[in-house]
């Protein structure tokens, strides 16, 4: 099999499942396995990342005042519907920590403890990050089927989509990759 970890997966019109319309998911895991990924193009509706500071308790009411705006009001991403409380942070590799950072690739990191939170928060931040809740998984075989059937697109990574494309604009962005428009998308496929 070819993993397709490291990689877009973007939601074809027709997907089934309404969870995942217009989705962009970055694939943190691939293999015969089962497959693991984050939505990075929709976000937790009046949520933002000083809700979770405070939730959590992870600074002083003096220290989460002083936090950068621009920080407090970092925009919380659905994940995905699995264990939507549990929060997952993709980031630049600058910030790795043994035992707590998973390499995804050379360029991307996945960490999911409070450490890389009060980073972010309170400075030695990852020069690059997104913060979600929840995760989809794929129990193995059951993403090559929805691929299969014209549920979804694979698109090279690309961390400029990841990192800097606002977040209602990357599932637009994702299809531009790949020359293609919403408008060009159909939800019939051929076979050869």
């Amino acid at each position: 099999m070819i993993s397709l970890k490291g990689q877009f997966l973007v939601a074809m019109p027709e997907m089934g499942d309404e969870r995942f319309r217009d989705s962009v998911i970055y694939l943190v895991g691939h293999s015969d396995e089962g497959a693991m990924g984050l939505v990075v193009n929709q976000s937790v509706e009046d949520m933002r990342f000083a809700d979770i500071l405070e939730e959590l308790e992870l600074g002083e009411t003096a220290e989460l005042i002083r936090v950068p705006e621009r920080v407090r009001n970092r925009e919380v991403l659905r994940g995905g519907p699995v264990q939507r409380g549990r929060g997952f942070v993709l980031h630049s590799p600058d910030y790795y920590r043994d035992g707590n950072s998973y390499s995804v690739s050379d360029e991307i990191c996945l960490t999911a403890t409070l450490d890389v939170l009060r980073a972010m928060a309170f400075g030695n931040a990852p020069s690059d990050a997104v913060f979600a809740l929840g995760y989809c998984g794929w129990s193995p075989g059951q993403l090559e089927g929805e691929i299969q059937g014209n549920g979804w697109l694979t698109v090279p990574f690309s961390r400029d989509l990841l990192f800097k494309t606002p977040i209602d604009k990357r599932y637009d962005v994702a299809l531009g990759r790949l020359g293609i428009t919403r408008a060009s998308l159909s939800s019939v496929s051929g076979r050869a």
